[in-house]
């Protein structure tokens, strides 16, 4: 097929996968659009404008090369279109269903504001789902045998699982240890199976195990062994735990028995999903309660959607700017008005109480130093609502990793990230590494998957260093 035939965006109009109707996917967790057939990911594909500066791959963090995976779906040659995709990427099928495209890829696509955006991320979710299907996802082959120099890599989140992969491939033995009793971090426990279903993610799992993975579960650093203890099992190291201390609320009753941190909320909801025992069920269950969820970010979403799978009386969103400044995903507040969730814009809480919030109306001020009107309180403005559950997802910040991990030397910056240095993402301890949110602060797992793969060839590097150098010591 030549260029010139791939530009059908002006006869061809966006057509995104259709959605189960918003009742259907209300009462299950599982994910909200149906799959593309064969004709419609290839005529969608071929709408792509083939650009000769693809905006598309330069707002990728990946860097994917999506005109030439659109091109080759086009042409109906799949296998090729998900080998050009997994070049670049460790999971394009999971970055497929929850990258925000419509502020990436999609958002920068040059065709978007008149004829709609190529449907970049349904089409990557199509590709590597059918590559999965007809069994092209190969096992993963080390290139080398270097199995005499071990890794240890600490959390199995995608930043740590994209580095185990890779160090996998370089023929390293690659040990990753993580608090929880599943691999995966937010992938499993903090995104609900609607977004993103947890079989998609052991699958991923489970490659990494048959490649000869090692994985510790409910291993926690601190408790089970130091930073130092690590250190002496392993050539080099890989802090990729993710950021997980909740951002507070002050106001009073903030610390209530009906107030839950949003992850504990989630991972309470993802573990049902698994079948496990959920201690203290009932706290975590919204099943006939009003519920006001805090925040507006892809958490906060995350969380509404959730309450209304549990058969919350009634679920609101209050988020103290207006819907054009919300950070979350424009397609999640959508999905989540579908299903009922509403939403209270320039609303801000004061008071927790035992069965209502107490809020304040807010009006956007002047513009702070990152560009955005600051929210301000509206005076005499106040407002309440029926809460006999409040979800507090104001974002996450760093946990004291120093202290948790015996590791006084472990340099952080004031946000409590782990300072690197950027070109070889090594910590201040020599020979450990740190990536993804625990450097960037909380961010996209896309972004989380650029960091394990760049931290990779670097900690190859040290330990192709720290080799030369023993052998001419024993030389």
């Amino acid at each position: 097929m030549a260029k010139s035939q791939m530009l059908k965006f002006i006869d061809r109009p966006q057509a995104q996968p259709s959605k189960r109707a918003a009742q259907e996917r209300a009462d299950d967790f599982l994910e909200i659009s149906r799959p593309y057939i064969l004709a419609k990911a290839e005529e969608q594909a071929s709408r792509c404008s083939q650009c000769g500066v693809p905006f598309c791959q330069v707002h990728c963090p990946l860097q994917n090369n999506i005109p030439d995976w659109l091109k080759l779906t086009a042409e109906g040659r799949l296998e090729e279109a998900y080998e050009l995709s997994a070049s670049t990427s460790t999971m394009p099928e999971i970055c497929g269903r929850i990258c925000p495209q419509d502020r990436l890829c999609e958002g920068n696509c040059v065709i978007e504001k008149d004829f709609g955006a190529v449907t970049i991320g349904a089409v990557e979710k199509f590709i590597t789902d059918t590559a999965w299907e007809m069994g092209w996802v190969k096992p993963i082959q080390p290139v080398a045998d270097r199995s005499e120099q071990s890794v240890g890599i600490i959390g199995a989140g995608p930043a740590g699982l994209t580095a185990a992969e890779l160090l996998r491939v370089k023929g390293y033995t690659v040990h990753v240890y993580d608090r929880h009793d599943r691999a995966g971090g937010l992938l499993t426990y903090g995104i609900p199976g609607f977004k993103l279903e947890k079989p998609v993610v052991m699958r991923r799992v489970q490659r990494l195990v048959d490649a000869g993975v090692v994985f510790h579960p409910g291993f926690e650093i601190g408790r089970d062994a130091s930073l130092d203890d690590l250190r002496a099992r392993h050539g080099a190291i890989l802090i990729a735990t993710g950021v997980y201390k909740a951002r507070a609320i002050e106001v009073p009753g903030a610390e209530g028995p009906q107030a839950l941190e949003a992850l504990d909320y989630l991972i309470a909801s993802n573990r049902a999903g698994f079948g496990d025992a959920v201690a203290d069920a009932p706290r975590f269950d919204a099943h006939g309660k009003h519920v006001v969820v805090i925040g507006g970010g892809d958490t906060a979403m995350d969380c509404v959607r959730t309450a209304v799978r549990q058969g919350a009386a009634s679920v609101k969103c209050l988020y103290r700017r207006d819907r054009s400044n919300m950070p979350g995903s424009a397609r999640e507040v959508m999905n989540a008005e579908e299903e009922g969730v509403e939403f209270v814009w320039l609303a801000a809480p004061a008071e927790i109480r035992a069965r209502s919030v107490v809020a304040q109306r807010m009006r956007l001020g002047q513009a702070g130093p990152d560009g955005r009107r600051a929210p301000e309180a509206e005076p005499g403005a106040d407002f309440e609502t029926s809460a006999d559950m409040v979800i507090k997802a104001l974002g996450f910040d760093a946990e004291d990793l120093p202290g948790a991990f015996g590791a006084p030397e472990l340099s952080v910056t004031r946000w409590g990230t782990v300072r690197v240095d950027h070109k070889t993402m090594m910590t201040a301890i020599p020979g450990v590494f740190a990536a993804g949110d625990i450097v960037r602060g909380a961010s996209l797992v896309v972004w989380a998957v650029r960091d394990g793969r760049d931290v990779a060839p670097q900690m190859h590097r040290w330990l192709r260093e720290t080799a030369g150098q023993q052998n001419r010591k024993a030389a």
